[in-house]
């Protein structure tokens, strides 16, 4: 059955390859062309089209210059002819060169001020708190600090006070004879004077003066030369010499009292 199959196929096979050929013409078997001459007539102007993504055609030549040329020119265009063009330049574009941020300049760290310890001192209370007030106001270290001296009164056993420096000597010359000792004093308010003693009360005083009356001397009496006092002392243990100057320029401040190193 199989082989029956295949004759017939082999056999159809040779007849369609005999009509398709024209051998079978005499039969009157001739296959019909597929031609549509309308749509050749229909077109307009087919040499204008063009392939887009095919290879470009060759232009046509130009009528004027397939004209008979001289041998020159003929020898100069088959040398160019065969010279092959140089392919245009691709122009490239370079990426372009990232900006290099600049960093800023550290600034140049500035060596610290040495410091040092200074002090003033002898201003009064009334003195102290004006300073103090205007130390605020300054860029100073924290560790400023005022320091208190408190001067108890001073007594003495005293004569005086005398009209001139005559009256003095002769006193001195009666304090001699009675081997009592003495200074002389000058101070506003006692001067000219003469200072038997000097004690830190005036219990002592008192008792110094019962004594030297036993001496002799007669005119004698207790008198104050001091009255007790405080005295105050500025310390500024680490300032540079920056703010030294700056605490100088407080002026009247400073009471005329000198900045001194401290001990």
């Amino acid at each position: 059955m199989l082989r029956t199959v295949a004759v017939l196929l082999v056999f159809a096979n040779l007849v369609y390859f005999a009509w398709a050929q024209g051998h079978l013409a005499a039969l009157g078997l001739v296959p019909q062309e597929q031609r549509e001459p309308e749509r050749l007539q229909g077109q307009v102007q087919p040499d204008m089209l063009r392939l887009l993504n095919g290879p470009r055609a060759a232009p046509s030549p130009d009528p004027a210059r397939t004209a008979v040329s001289s041998p020159d020119e003929a020898g100069a265009g088959a040398e160019a002819s065969a010279t092959p063009a140089e392919p245009a330049a691709t122009p490239t574009t370079e990426a372009p060169t990232p900006a290099v941020p600049v960093q800023a300049q550290a600034p140049v760290p500035r060596e610290p001020e040495t410091t040092a310890c200074w002090q003033a001192g002898g201003f009064t209370e009334a003195q102290t708190e004006a300073l103090r007030n205007a130390l605020g106001q300054l860029d100073l270290p924290r560790s400023w600090q005022f320091s208190e001296a408190r001067s108890g009164g001073r007594w003495i056993v005293y004569m005086g006070r005398y009209d001139n420096q005559e009256q003095v000597e002769r006193k001195k010359t009666e304090l001699r004879g009675l081997k009592v000792s003495f200074r002389e004093l000058s101070t506003a308010g006692l001067g000219p004077g003469l200072a038997l003693g000097t004690y830190s009360s005036e219990a002592a005083a008192e008792k110094a003066l019962a004594d030297i009356v036993r001496t002799g001397v007669r005119t004698a009496r207790v008198a104050q030369e001091r009255a007790e006092s405080s005295s105050f002392t500025l310390r500024l243990p680490r300032i540079t010499p920056t703010q030294r100057n700056a605490l100088a320029g407080l002026g009247t401040l400073l009471a005329g009292k000198p900045l001194k190193r401290c001990n």
